[in-house]
């Protein structure tokens, strides 16, 4: 079956052959910012224009500085091929050991990055309209944030063809335009230390995202599109930005955007950005920086290969510490000022309608790399490796009895005793997804219950896929592959309600009823259910990380 299911994915997404290569030019579009003409490319219903410089280069001087705005345009602008991603950090995280093949074919065909060159001058938006938007169309506009880890990631990926969005708005008669920008993650875009708080320049990546989101203000209406109904919209780390561009400036959107929509990420909790000290000392260290008075403005001096290496020695999402992140946002007293939950709670959040989802089994992507924990003690000790360090043993303790090692209650969930590729994995995968995803997207709704409007969702395709289920990603498969989740998502960029004539009808979530819109497999592909799961462990899950941020 799964062979089968490889197969009709290569027929549903053959443009994505497209995004890797140059592409053919059927006409040659033009839109005029300030005094330059930039000319891209039309395939079909859809003109792109692809890698336009919405910042100014962060090399040299400006490598650990927030973005600095692009000067008018002049002259022409070669929109038509994809520009180079940011700086990616090396993982495996797409070949999974113990894996069937067909599976680890499936993740790299699908999650991995186009592969593109990387270059730190990498600070590039791109436009997809319909072919006869004009600056009169004013079509609402959704912005993309990448997903990876903060780690890696880049704003065109196989997985993610923005044309298959606007084709499927047009079928809806709702056409919208899709844009996607890159920005700087990893070491490049979350350094992290007492040096970078001094300096003022923490969370880097995020400033490139709110960059970006100036720059649509100013220059979409050229495409055809409407400043005033920007969705800001993401997945994974991806859907943490969105999250986190949510509680910034005290809430306050600078009519940057109108609406949100995030899949599997959101208020995490993360602590001060001191935090990551040791990263950034053993950086400092690796690349011949430590004598320096000025150690940052030392590593704004080393070579880019150096600084490279030196990053990729750090760990990775797909490294033994897993979702223990090297590279996260973290409060800098300047764009985050507090925990992000915290600032919810605070309601120091735009005021703004939004969706927030996840998959059902979040942790198994995540908790290949932990085979070697197989019996209860093993688990205890990975628990606290994998968790703050000021975590007391009478939270590991609640954590082991919320989450038991019996199989049948761990993730993929609802499989038995199948995929238990050890004792203790679908254990580990069950925390892991509850703590990161499925906690937080709880607490981000619950919290925000009454104050504007909310619409969740959980995705359960794919649980035939072995060892992962409903694995972390999978839900995109029915938004770019032009499925039922692309019409919602449509609909609430142009409406702020997700329902209309197709699928069935979506409620509001409130604490009172807490609806799901639940994506299943088979005969019944959509149902409304409660968000009643696991209630105990997540509360559990929730408490411990907001008392112990990361």
């Amino acid at each position: 079956m799964f062979s089968i299911f490889c197969k009709l994915m290569m027929f549903i997404f053959p443009l994505l052959v497209a995004v890797q290569a140059s592409i053919a030019l059927a006409t040659s579009p033009t839109v005029s910012l300030d005094s330059a003409t930039a000319t891209g490319v039309t395939e079909g219903l859809v003109s792109s224009f692809y890698g336009i410089p919405y910042a100014q280069p962060p090399t040299g001087d400006r490598r650990f500085r927030a973005p600095v705005p692009i000067p008018p345009y002049t002259g022409s602008i070669d929109a038509t091929s994809i520009k180079p991603a940011c700086p990616q950090q090396k993982s495996d995280t797409f070949k999974r050991e113990g894996n069937t093949e067909e599976v680890n074919t499936f993740l790299a065909e699908n999650f991995e990055p186009v592969n593109a060159p990387e270059a730190e001058d990498c600070l590039h938006i791109n436009v997809l309209k319909p072919i006869d938007a004009t600056p009169e169309s004013k079509l609402p506009v959704l912005v993309w944030f990448f997903g990876g880890g903060f780690q890696t990631g880049s704003a065109i990926s196989r997985l993610t063809p923005g044309n298959v969005i606007v084709k499927r708005s047009l079928e809806l008669n709702q056409p919208v335009i899709h844009v996607s920008m890159d920005y700087r993650s990893n070491g490049f875009g979350f350094m992290a230390s007492k040096e970078v708080k001094a300096a003022g320049v923490g969370n880097i990546g995020l400033r490139d995202q709110r960059e970006a989101l100036r720059w649509v203000q100013k220059y979409i209406g050229a495409f055809g599109g409407d400043p005033t109904k920007v969705t800001i919209w993401g997945q994974s780390s991806g859907a943490i930005s969105v999250a986190l561009q949510m509680v910034t400036n005290s809430g306050n959107t600078e009519g940057l955007f109108r609406a949100a929509f995030m899949h599997s990420g959101a208020t995490v909790p993360v602590g001060d950005i001191t935090n990551g000290q040791n990263y950034y000392d053993q950086i400092v260290s690796d690349t011949g920086c430590s004598g320096s008075a000025d150690t940052l403005a030392c590593l704004r001096r080393v070579s880019y290969q150096s600084l490279m290496d030196a990053i990729n020695k750090t760990p990775g999402i797909s490294s033994y510490q897993s979702l223990r992140l090297t590279w996260l946002p973290r409060v800098d007293g300047d764009f985050l000022t507090d925990i992000p939950s915290n600032l919810v709670q605070q309601g120091k959040i735009a005021n703004i309608p939004f969706v927030s989802g996840n998959c059902d089994d979040e942790g198994t992507f995540f908790s290949g790399s932990s085979l070697n924990v197989t019996d209860d003690a093993q688990f205890r000790e990975y628990l606290k490796f994998l968790l703050p360090s000021d975590i007391p043993d009478a939270d590991i303790d609640e954590i082991t009895r919320v989450y038991p090692s019996d199989v049948t209650q761990g993730s993929p969930y609802d499989t038995g005793t199948s995929n238990a590729r050890t004792p203790q994995y679908k254990r580990i995968a069950s925390v892991q997804g509850d703590m990161v995803f499925q906690g937080p997207r709880r607490f981000f709704v619950q919290s925000l219950n009454g104050r504007q409007n909310t619409w969740s969702f959980l995705s359960k395709r794919l649980k035939f896929i072995p060892n992962l289920g409903s694995f972390h990603g999978s839900d995109l498969l029915s938004v770019y592959g032009g499925y039922d989740m692309t019409d919602y998502l449509v609909r609430f960029a142009t409406n702020l309600d997700p329902n209309g004539d197709t699928g069935i009808y979506w409620p509001k979530y409130t604490t009172a009823a807490p609806s799901l819109l639940t994506f299943k497999t088979g005969i019944q592909p959509l149902e409304i259910t409660q968000d009643a799961y696991r209630e105990e462990a997540l509360k559990v899950a929730t408490r411990v990380l907001m008392e112990h941020p990361m």
